[in-house]
Order: C-alpha cells, then structure tokens, then sequence
C-alpha cells in the first residue's frame, strides 16, 4: 500500500477537489455575468433606462467631459444617486455574506453554518432598533449604521466570552454561546418594539430587520466595500488553513496550524465583516448558507477558488433578489430578507435532509 496517501497531506489533496471547469474561464465568465447583471439591475425600474444612457452616465460623473451630457436631470438622479448606490450595495452585502458563509461552513465543519451563527446579527438588530425607536442622531446619517455596528460588536464579544475556555475557542461552545446570545438580544428587541407607541417606527424596524437596501447611499458604500476587500484576501491568503481545518482538526495540526488561534482570529474577522454589512442592509438571510454548496459542485473545496468564485456569485445573487424586492409587488417594495427566506428554506431542508446523518454524528 502507498503509505503516502495515508499522510494528512495526501488527504488534504483528495478532500480539496479539482475544478470541473476552468477556473480562469469561470470567473471570467462570472465577472462578465456581474457587469451585466449591474447593468439590467440600473436600467429596471418604474422608469425604464436605456443601457447605453446607464453608462454614459457613469462614464460622465466619474470623469466629466469624458461624456457629452445630452440626457435630462430626472434621469441622472435615477441612475447616479438611486439606482446604482443601491445595485452596488446589494453587490457588496451578497458578496461578503457568501464569503462568510463558505469560511464559517470550513470552521466548524458544519454545512448548515451561516453569517448569522454568532449571534452578531441579533446585537445589529438591537442596536439600530434603538436607533429607529428612540431617535438616536448624534452621528447624523450614519447614527442607525453605527449603532447596528456597535450592537454587532457587543454580541460578537458576549459571544466570545461565554464560549472561551482556558484560552481555548471550541466550536461546539461557540455555537452554543451564539445561540444563547442571539435569544437575549432577540429578546431585549422585541421588548422595546412592544413597547413602541409609533405605528410607523414599528413598521420601519421590521423592514429594516427583514433585509433591505432602499436606503443605499454613495456614502454608505466605502466602508462595506474596504471591509469586503481587505476581508477576502485576507481569507484567501489563509485558505491552506481553511482548507485543512475543513477536514478536521488533527490534520490541520499535523500540517502546522494552530487550531484554536487560527479559529480565534477567523471567527472574530468573520464577526466583523458580517456586523459591517448587517449594519447597511439589515438582516438578510441564507445567501451564505445556499450559495457556498453549490458553488462546491463547480470548483470543488479548495477555498483559494471557492472564495474568489463565492465573493462573485453572491454578488450576482443579491443583486437579482433586490431586482425582484423592488419590481414583483411594484409600487411596492418587498424586504429582501422574505424573498431570500422563501429561496433558501426548501434548500435548508434538503440541505439538513442530505446530510442527516453526517449532522448526527457531530
């Protein structure tokens, strides 16, 4: 018998499958489909937009006297200062949520994980409840951000300090700890919601914990944007410990990682980026609990190709669902939360359902 393939690093090439495309034709192919994507997503709406219009617009307001301005004012608001801080959002939020969910999905070893295991969006909740109920402004524009952020922070660090156990983070107490804390918090804003007077503030407070990206601004974008970047390559410098952590602990210390550190620094990043996003849009669920598994079945588990290819698809993905929020009920506009629900709870089942077993035994 080979008893090279008995070694961690021998298993470790096999758990990692090849892509069953080319990975360089892949993204190529998804970053085409993204361009396209922003483009039909600027142009859909109660005023139909011209796809040449769409850009030299753009074109214009990021180097003017590159374009001729030949279009009327009303169109330019539309293009520049409504639909396209929200397409962009939305490709942000979709990006970094499927970005989470495959590094998650890789800690603990656990396809059911999701951005939203630690708890971190029930404290964003809590904190821009606050901010919508009580009127909170002493940051202006960026009060309900902040405050969602903060309340991120603080239900990442409760989190963080339940589940440490002498100077070690297991993931069977992280989960639970995230539970546990996700109940308080959930609790503490159901309490203020009942106890709000004003119809319109309660109806506001569940639209923003449903998911929504009505409220994208061009200033809302630097934040979510330099958090994504610095985030994912961050992740992908550290896929070979991904990738030997996802097959389990002994052979990733075999090959040099430090388990519990590593889960440490990943988990709190993980917290960060997902406090980061939750804080502009709000709570919207199971991009990166679907996406992640089947972007699997194209390019495998190494998470030097599955991220890059996830940061991508869910940008895609969200961007569509947000194009359906704002048309399917038009005038009216849905929460993206419901529509992402309706989307990702028959996958959930099916997901739970093919692996059963494998849940069972962890």
């Amino acid at each position: 018998m080979n008893q090279a393939a008995t070694t961690p690093a021998s298993a470790l090439a096999q758990r990692m499958t090849t892509s069953r495309l080319g990975f360089g034709t892949l993204l190529s192919g998804l970053s085409l489909l993204l361009l396209l994507s922003v483009t039909l997503a600027v142009m859909i709406g109660p005023v139909p937009l011209a796809p040449d219009l769409v850009w030299r617009v753009a074109f214009h307001e990021l180097a003017p006297g590159l374009v001729t301005p030949d279009w009327e004012a009303f169109q330019r608001n539309i293009i520049w200062e409504l639909r396209f801080p929200r397409v962009l959002l939305g490709g942000l939020v979709g990006a970094g949520l499927a970005v989470i969910g495959a590094t998650m999905q890789a800690l603990v070893r656990n396809p059911l994980a999701d951005p939203y295991l630690l708890g971190v969006s029930s404290g964003a909740s809590l904190g821009a409840v606050a901010v919508i109920l009580f009127g909170f402004n002493w940051f202006g524009i960026y009060s309900l951000s902040f405050a969602a952020f903060l309340g991120a922070l603080l239900a990442f660090s409760a989190v963080y300090l339940l589940a440490l156990q002498g100077g070690r983070l297991t993931t069977g107490r992280l989960i639970l700890a995230g539970v546990a804390v996700a109940y308080v918090f959930g609790a503490l804003t159901n309490f203020l919601i009942y106890n709000a007077d004003n119809g319109e503030q309660v109806k506001s407070v569940i639209f923003w914990m449903l998911g929504g990206l009505g409220g994208a601004r061009w200033d809302y974008l630097g934040m979510p944007a330099l958090a994504l970047a610095l985030g994912t390559l961050y992740l992908t410098v550290q896929a070979r410990s991904l990738n030997a952590l996802s097959v389990g602990e002994e052979t990733a210390a075999t090959l040099g990682v430090d388990t519990s550190r590593f889960r440490q620094q990943i988990f709190a990043l993980c917290a960060l980026l997902t406090g980061t996003l939750v804080a502009v849009s709000g709570g919207i669920g199971f991009v990166g609990l679907m996406l992640p598994h089947m972007l699997r079945f194209l390019v495998g588990a190494d998470h030097r190709r599955l991220l890059p290819v996830a940061a991508l698809a869910g940008a895609i993905f969200l961007i569509w669902v947000d194009v359906l929020a704002r048309t399917v009920v038009a005038p009216q506009e849905l929460p993206i939360g419901i529509i992402t629900a309706l989307l990702g709870a028959p996958f959930f089942l099916w997901l739970m359902r093919r692996n059963g077993d494998a849940l069972g035994r962890r």
